[in-house]
């Protein structure tokens, strides 16, 4: 691996001391900054709690590749530095997880040119050993979940549901790819998905979980797959990780939602959670009792082993719904539903060291912070306050660890005291932030269509002076939010940074506001959602008088590059340039060659031959009056929305002599995840919007 910079060593060391550094050179960020700050993995906290380890991945700032090692820290010292552990050269080390009896730290490392499992041992005083390969199995792990109890792990990869050990030779069938007869290159496939996100399907191959024995810190056995006679994917594709999987406090249960991959796949939301019990028979998986034809996940059992509680939604095939929590107490066959009362939806659940309190995630008005609920009688409290809280330990002493990231800055780990005392215990960016210019952020509400309150945001350069063009962002999802929080794609501080004026709208169907507000864009994608961005792109004039509504541009993605679509035919005279990323032209080619049926047909009222008026809200009908400058973005691997409808709007943007240009990134998905696509993808938006707003 290569080394960490002197800066970026200099920074770590330092945490505790440059939390207040004074910003006395700063200068506005860049698409590079963006690109190579430093990103913080989920921390993990030993038995003990003396320790947390973490996994930092950086990226070379000239050719943009990207490592990743494991830091130490000492949680009971408050001046403590992260150490850098286990480090192997030319490798990466990540998803760390300590041993039961907290002697030892495993991780995943491609050391041996294959992911696999290693461990080193920490002694009570911090010293780490040396690495010690801990698997050698045929397929690459993809994670894997210790025991608590000791002597088992479970781990999963992409095997063949035909291969009986974790990964087949060739000679045994490999993969299991049934779309491969031969003898060309052809693909077959005889149901859906055949495509899924950015990548074909491998019909015969799945995300399958194996348990192994455990002996002197190393994998033992063939290990024997716990998926039974089930087919399909645990943890599911294709964003699924260790939150679908959990064992149980004594180790003899081991807890998982899996997909079921059948021909109704791509139109179903449904996962079910299934359980396995280890003992003198072989492991046979048994649906929970109350599996519902919607999402249930989230599987955590309470410390005591006495309530068992997840996530579920209620209705089928709406992947937005609202997750409630659900609690079964031992030897129980009903549920009760802990959040019935509280309108929002949990994305993380985790129990508190004493078993009568669950700290949760859910999205709250522009934040997405973390809350305590009481197992007595669910009463929820806010925890924290802005920004955007993820993997969360609950310790001992009722205070938590966890990430925290904002507008202002990635992610870090602090630490909240029982008393809500708060704490940074990292700064992993705090050198190259300490050189960046902070930026303003004020909140705003107005009211929107049918007189619902609508919240925004304005982020500007910190202390900019003179007017500012607007860069009028447009959110994805739907179903989501532009809050308080990091984003390594559409980052609006390094969007303000290059002179530029903010402004976000949270229209009906975003996330953080109840249900009934998320639910009412169903069957309205071009109604609500643009009654409020109209309104709101007054409202945030009559906030800020600093900002230049006659010189604006309008940029999204996924649903935002729809709305981009959209507004070119319905709001044509407003901006000075659209930018629009993989967005939606045309809904009925759209809806036949998206991947997961669901969304679309949920979305807009069922399939395309029998939804309630189809076109009334297809953009492709009102491409006669398109005349604003238009940016269009597209990756080829895009399979969610596929980049002919981007190759279609830029034809339709050329036929109409509108000024326009397109950039296709061939190696990308939905989204623009490598270092040096990233920054030429803010280069062409910067120039975009300079060309247009700053006349």
């Amino acid at each position: 691996m290569r080394n960490l910079s002197k800066a970026s060593w200099l920074a770590l060391l330092t945490a505790g001391t440059i939390l207040t550094a004074p910003l006395a050179s700063a200068r506005p960020m860049t698409a590079e900054d963006l690109a190579t700050l430093k990103r913080l993995g989920s921390p993990v906290v030993s038995p003990d709690e003396k320790w947390t380890v973490f996994d930092v991945t950086e990226t070379d700032p000239e050719s943009y590749e990207r490592s990743t090692a494991l830091y130490l820290l000492d949680l009971t010292k408050p001046s403590a530095v992260p150490v850098r552990i286990a480090d192997k050269a030319g490798a990466s080390e990540h998803s760390p997880a300590f041993s039961a009896d907290g002697e030892r730290l495993y991780y995943l490392s491609d050391a041996s040119k294959s992911e696999q499992l290693w461990q080193v041992t920490i002694s009570a005083d911090g010293q780490i050993g040396n690495p010690v390969q801990a698997s050698d199995l045929k397929a690459d792990i993809a994670g894997f979940k210790l025991s608590p109890a000791g002597g088992k792990i479970a781990v999963w990869g992409d095997i063949a549901k035909e291969c009986p050990t974790f990964g087949c030779s060739e000679e045994d069938g490999g993969d299991g790819n049934r779309a491969l007869p031969g003898p060309g290159t052809g693909r077959e496939y005889d149901e859906l998905f055949v495509r899924h996100w950015s990548s074909w399907e491998t019909p015969g191959n799945y995300s399958r979980i194996f348990a192994f024995d455990m002996q002197g810190g190393k994998l033992t056995g063939n290990g024997t797959a716990l998926d039974g006679d089930l087919v399909g994917d645990s943890p599911s594709k294709p964003f699924g990780g260790g939150e679908e999987i959990t064992w149980s406090p004594m180790g003899k249960d081991l807890v998982f939602a899996l997909r079921k991959a059948d021909r109704n796949e791509p139109k179903s939301t449904n996962l079910d959670i299934y359980s396995v019990k280890f003992g003198s028979a072989a492991p046979n998986p048994k649906a929970i009792p109350t599996n519902g034809e919607a999402t249930d996940n989230l599987p955590a059992f309470a410390p005591n082993d006495e309530i068992f509680a997840w996530a579920a939604m209620e209705r089928p095939g709406y992947e937005s719904d609202r997750m409630v929590v659900k609690l079964l107490a031992k030897n129980e066959e009903e549920p009760r539903i802990l959040t019935a009362d509280w309108d929002r939806s949990v994305s993380s659940i985790t129990w508190t060291a004493d078993s009568k309190a669950l700290i949760v995630t859910a999205q709250e008005k522009l934040d997405s912070p973390a809350f305590r609920i009481n197992i007595a009688d669910g009463k929820v409290t806010r925890l924290t306050e802005s920004g955007s809280v993820s993997n969360i330990t609950p310790l001992k002493d009722g205070s938590i660890i966890y990430t925290l990231s904002s507008l202002q800055a990635p992610p870090d780990i602090y630490r909240r005291g029982a008393d809500g005392t708060v704490t940074q215990l990292t700064n992993i960016n705090g050198n190259e932030l300490a050189e960046i210019d902070k930026v303003e952020v004020q909140r705003f509400n107005f009211s929107g269509a049918g007189g619902d309150q609508v919240w925004g945001q304005i982020i500007k350069p910190a202390g900019a002076t003179g007017k500012l063009p607007m860069a009028f962002l447009v959110h994805g999802g739907p179903q989501g939010s532009f809050g308080d929080g990091w984003s390594t794609r559409w980052n609006p501080k390094v969007m303000a940074a290059q002179g530029y004026a903010v402004v976000t709208v949270d229209f009906h169907g975003s996330t953080g506001y109840g249900q009934e507000f998320t639910d009412s864009i169903n069957q309205d994608w071009g109604g609500k959602p643009l009654e409020d961005l109209k309104l709101g792109f007054a409202a945030a004039l009559n906030t800020d008088s600093q900002i230049d509504g006659t010189r604006s541009c309008a940029l999204g993605a996924s649903y935002g590059g729809y709305m981009m679509n959209w507004i070119s035919g319905q709001w044509p005279d407003q901006f000075d340039c659209i930018i629009n990323h993989a967005g939606v032209f045309d809904l009925r080619s759209m809806s036949l060659s998206t991947e997961e049926l669901w969304f679309d047909q949920w979305d807009h009222g069922g399939p395309w031959t029998t939804r309630p008026n189809p076109e009334k809200w297809n953009p492709i009908n009102h491409i006669d009056k398109w005349k604003t400058p238009t940016l269009v973005i597209h990756g080829e691997k895009d399979f969610r929305i596929p980049y002919t409808q981007s190759l279609m709007a830029f034809t339709a943007l050329q036929e109409n002599d509108v000024p326009s240009k397109l950039l296709i990134f061939p190696d990308e998905n939905h989204w623009i995840l490598k270092g040096k696509n990233s920054v030429q993808w803010h280069e062409a938006v910067f120039d975009w919007m300079d060309r247009w707003t700053k006349k």
